[in-house]
């Protein structure tokens, strides 16, 4: 099981976001790119990157233009760019809510 997933819900439509393209990076201490998927039907990405996440800061992209224009939805933020810190062994989930002028995000579990 990968040690980073995520989910994508679109609040605007009340549905899981299908089709999001999304890439997952390690900033620091180094610049690399782990994977790259897009969301299946239920919004998720289960298997994103490696099963093991070593401290350090990572990156979640999400291409929401790509999924806007798919649905035919209004686009205020053509991307949104997670940011977070990994600490421990722990499993990290990264949800996204999503709407056409606004998103938000938690540590979820």
């Amino acid at each position: 099981m990968s040690a980073i997933t995520t989910h994508v819900l679109d609040t605007a439509l009340g549905r899981p976001a299908r089709g999001v393209p999304v890439r997952l990076s390690r900033t620091a201490p180094d610049q690399a790119v782990l994977a790259e998927a897009q969301t299946d039907d239920d919004g998720r990405i289960a298997d994103l990157g490696p099963d093991e996440a070593p401290p350090g800061t990572y990156e979640l992209r999400f291409d929401v233009a790509a999924y806007a224009e798919a649905t035919g939805q209004a686009c205020f933020f053509p991307e949104v760019t997670i940011a977070f810190a990994v600490t421990d062994e722990r499993h990290h989930h990264v949800p996204l809510l999503l709407s056409p002028f606004a998103y938000s995000t938690y540590r979820g579990s």
